[in-house]
């Protein structure tokens, strides 16, 4: 393995969740997890010869969130087929389970096809995985084998780990083989040496009294360290049993593909009889973590709706330009354009640019152009530059003028209209008659 391991995202949260038991047995020591509902028949986990109980804990953490009880072991320093069938029978007296549902793999599976057939009255069902039933065509495969128990713990991992294929594999089995390694190196001599000798001790699976409804046989299409022939004899054992096959996966499924994995067990739970436990499930917390060995206490959705308004006063507040103002000042203002005279508001107006000057100035001015007697205003002088002179002054102005152009004649009184203008011409002609009326003022001042 290259590189230095780092342990994935959720088994680190696996070990901060789930205790590591570890209970001494007739001089056995006995490690393994145990989570889920108390009240509900286990699932017992047995792993492989380079296994330990932590390569299960994504069946631990998802089945127990589906309300079932799993519990995980390691193989203890046994040295003999028979001695691990008393052992695992204390063990199961020690933590008070009668009544089991085995899954194993590969030397697990072996190891629970054994249990099965010595011990019947307490193995509910069965799930194998990558497994076999005898254990001669190993031994064939080391000549050394009588001399396991005292071989150094360097030749041990080595024999272990090239039992793994080596090569590119797909990302997910990579993982899996990067965590199994991982577990090896953990294992002591003994741990590794007890292992390889019941791999390789003279054993075979006899004839069982569970039928083979009870019993699922769920393997890999792709490639294992079992040979396709062992895996073939296991099959034609149980020909009624239920067959679960995964289209890949390497030798260590539940950990490249635990979510196909954790599905067929929970068929094979259920069709076996196995009810999950409600009350378990809904003591989960909102994080996914659940209470060792029981239901956790329920979340008071009042307190929860708490927490979520002091994160709302304590989140930081968007910049002024996507800050609206208060739907009332909104209100307000848009009735002070529709309505001025009514009440004395503070709403903000518009910039100074945009305001229109009153509806009564505007008339007023418009009546001024039309009638400026009446407007008072004096039309001797020139206009100022925002102020227009009466129309009667511009129209008097310019007959004046034509009659000084005519007749030659000083102008003393200004001649007599026929009549006013329409105010319609006035104002087509109103740049016009604007420039007139200075030329004329220019030409008498001149």
């Amino acid at each position: 393995m290259k590189g230095v391991f780092s342990a994935p995202g959720d088994y680190v949260h696996f070990k901060s969740q789930v205790p590591l038991h570890k209970i001494s047995i007739a001089s056995k020591l006995w490690r393994y997890y145990d989570f889920g509902p108390k009240d509900v028949p286990p699932l017992i986990c047995l792993p492989g010869t380079a296994q330990t109980a932590e390569v299960y804990y994504k069946q631990i953490m998802l089945l127990s969130m589906k309300g079932y009880r799993v519990i995980s072991v390691d193989i203890p320093h046994v040295w003999n087929h028979q001695e691990w069938i008393q052992s695992f029978e204390k063990f199961l007296d020690a933590i008070d389970v009668h009544h089991v549902h085995l899954y194993g793999t590969s030397l697990g599976g072996f190891l629970a096809q054994l249990f099965a057939q010595y011990r019947p009255r307490r193995v509910k069902s069965l799930i194998l995985s990558n497994s076999f039933l005898e254990t001669r065509s190993f031994s064939a495969k080391m000549p050394w084998a009588p001399v396991v128990g005292w071989a150094p713990s360097f030749l041990l991992k080595r024999y272990i780990l090239t039992g793994i294929r080596d090569g590119p594999h797909e990302p997910f089995i990579a993982d899996s083989v990067d965590f199994v390694v991982s577990q090896v190196e953990t294992l002591s001599r003994e741990d590794l040496a007890s292992r390889l000798t019941l791999t390789v001790d003279s054993a075979s699976v006899g004839p069982l009294l569970l039928s083979d409804q009870f019993i699922t046989i769920m393997d890999t299409n792709d490639y294992g360290a079992i040979p396709q022939q062992l895996k073939d004899q296991l099959s034609e054992k149980y020909p009624g049993a239920r067959r679960a096959y995964l289209k890949t996966g390497g030798d260590f499924p539940f950990l490249s593909r635990p979510d196909e994995v954790n599905l067929h067990l929970q068929l094979h739970l259920r069709r076996v009889g196995v009810e999950a436990s409600p009350d378990f499930v809904q003591g989960s917390s909102r994080d996914g973590s659940v209470g060792v060995g029981g239901p956790s206490k329920k979340v008071d959705k009042s307190d929860d709706s708490d927490d979520h308004l002091e994160d709302d006063r304590d989140s930081p507040s968007l910049p002024p330009i996507y800050q609206l103002p208060p739907s009332s000042d909104i209100v307000d203002f848009h009735l002070s354009l529709d309505d001025p005279p009514e009440g004395d508001r503070d709403s903000p107006s518009p910039p100074s640019i945009c305001k229109l000057p009153p509806s009564s100035d505007i008339m007023d001015f418009r009546q001024s152009l039309d009638d400026p007697q009446e407007d008072g205003r004096d039309s001797s002088g020139p206009p100022c530059k925002d102020q227009l002179p009466p129309s009667s002054d511009i129209v008097g102005s310019h007959h004046s003028l034509d009659s000084e152009v005519n007749d030659g004649n000083d102008i003393d009184e200004p001649p007599k209209d026929d009549g006013e203008l329409p105010v319609p011409l006035v104002n087509d002609r109103f740049r016009h008659i604007q420039i007139m009326w200075i030329l004329m003022i220019w030409i008498k001042n001149h």
